[in-house]
């Protein structure tokens, strides 16, 4: 009994060992298969980490160098501006800006005691409506066209191209100012009265076509030029004269205020007396077509012009002057005369932290420290003038002119104006008698100007 028992007891416990060995084995396999599948899932993370990384390499490398254009050069970048207008401008060097002004001028001068000139009184005008284009080319090169279309016809302003070899250096060809004093020089956009002092209208200051240089380094300013006739009037009468034009200029700072003195030399050959020359100038505003101050025309071989600039700025306050000589070569034994013109002027702004700006040896834009549109209220600029001109010399008898000038100027925001003044004009040996024959007497003259610039 014993043993069978044993005997059968020992048939299962086999049966279970056969089935047993294979099942281990088996196990074992599969253990083995699962430890190969997640050596190669690791690689494979490791891999696609390593192809992420060199994605985002290439990413950084596409975004730092421009992507090639058609026919292998690369496409600049470019971005964009706003002042006053939009500016585009290139990595490459190239940029390109629409510029332009609007200046809407009334006003009205009194006239003299028993004097009748329909030009008097109330008057209007679009003084100045310009447009155009400016930019840089690369290599140092730039260029501006402007033309100015207030009048019935289109007159051109700025045309020229300009060439910096550094930053000290510009060379200029065509059509521009040949360096008069700071007034002139200075934009009529940024002008402490509507016009300009009499020396500027009365001697000719104009824009013409030449060729000329600028040094400018530190607080030293060096122009000069060779000029001809206003690229408007060339060829008009086939009597094209020539001039030599120049300016220097010391510009200090001094603590936190600027300084600023110069002076200009300028020589105009008019082909040995085949032409001739007329100083004259309006009262005060332009909007009346009259002119009491007016030598007529003077038969001359050449001018002479000298001119002293001075000015200040401190602050809310500015002092600023200037003087004039034009010396007349007539032909034959006439007498030579010399004119003379000059002003002094002062102003102050009565808003907080605002001042008269100054840049490259002339007057700059004023931007309101508060200006509209930002909570504030603008700048707002108090001027005093004394103007003076004489034209009366060596038997020429174009009148003595004494402007006694006050404007308020409001500039809302940095490309926007309105502008009122008043002078209180003497003469004496006017051009202009009254019907009783006096040529000395007083006009007064009131003007108001409404600027958009861009």
């Amino acid at each position: 009994m014993t043993v069978r028992h044993l005997k059968l007891s020992s048939a299962p416990l086999a049966m279970i060992a056969v089935w047993a060995a294979p099942a281990a084995a088996q196990d074992a396999a599969v253990a083995d298969e699962l430890a190969r599948m997640r050596a190669q899932m690791a690689a494979m993370a490791d891999r696609i980490d390593t192809l992420e990384a060199q994605l985002a390499s290439a990413k950084m490398e596409t975004q730092a160098a421009p992507p090639a254009a058609a026919g292998g050069d690369a496409k600049q970048a470019s971005t964009a501006e706003w002042k006053g207008a939009p500016e585009l401008t290139g990595s490459d060097g190239w940029s390109f800006k629409p510029r332009g002004r609007i200046q809407l001028d009334a006003g009205s001068v009194s006239a003299p005691d028993g004097f009748s000139d329909s030009g008097l009184g109330f008057g209007s005008e679009l003084r100045r409506a310009f447009i155009g284009v400016e930019g840089e080319i690369p290599g140092g090169f730039g260029y501006r066209a402007e033309v100015d279309v207030a009048a019935s016809a289109v007159e051109i302003t700025d045309l020229y191209i300009t060439y910096s070899p550094s930053d000290a250096v510009t060379l200029t060809a065509g059509n521009h100012k040949p360096f008069w004093g700071l007034e002139e020089m200075t934009s009529d956009l940024f002008v402490s009265f509507t016009e300009r002092a009499a020396l500027n209208t009365a001697f000719g200051y104009e824009r013409r076509l030449g060729l000329s240089a600028s040094y400018s380094a530190g607080p030293f300013v060096a122009q000069g030029g060779v000029f001809t006739d206003n690229v408007a009037d060339l060829n008009d009468d086939g009597n094209n004269f020539w001039s030599l034009d120049g300016r220097l200029v010391f510009a200090p700072k001094i603590g936190d205020g600027q300084m600023h003195v110069g002076g200009s030399v300028h020589w105009r050959d008019l082909n040995d007396g085949a032409d001739s020359v007329r100083y004259r100038v309006r009262p005060f505003i332009h909007t009346p077509d009259v002119r009491f101050a007016d030598t007529g025309a003077i038969s001359a071989r050449r001018e002479t012009g000298y001119g002293l600039e001075a000015a200040y700025i401190q602050g809310p306050f500015h002092a600023t002057g200037e003087a004039h000589w034009q010396r007349v070569d007539r032909p034959g034994a006439i007498a030579d005369p010399t004119f003379f013109g000059g002003y002094a002027e002062a102003g102050m702004f009565l808003t907080r932290g605002d001042t008269r700006g100054y840049r490259g040896g002339a007057f700059d834009r004023v931007k309101p420290a508060n200006p509209v549109g930002e909570g504030g209220f603008g700048a707002v600029q108090v001027n005093l003038r004394y103007d003076f001109l004489d034209l009366i010399d060596a038997g020429v008898v174009g009148g003595k002119q004494d402007i006694y000038g006050v404007a308020l100027v409001w500039t809302p925001t940095d490309f926007t104006r309105l502008m009122l003044n008043y002078g209180h004009v003497v003469y004496d040996r006017a051009a202009l008698a009254t019907a009783s024959g006096d040529r000395s007497y007083a006009v007064d003259a009131v003007g108001v100007r409404a600027q958009v610039d861009f």
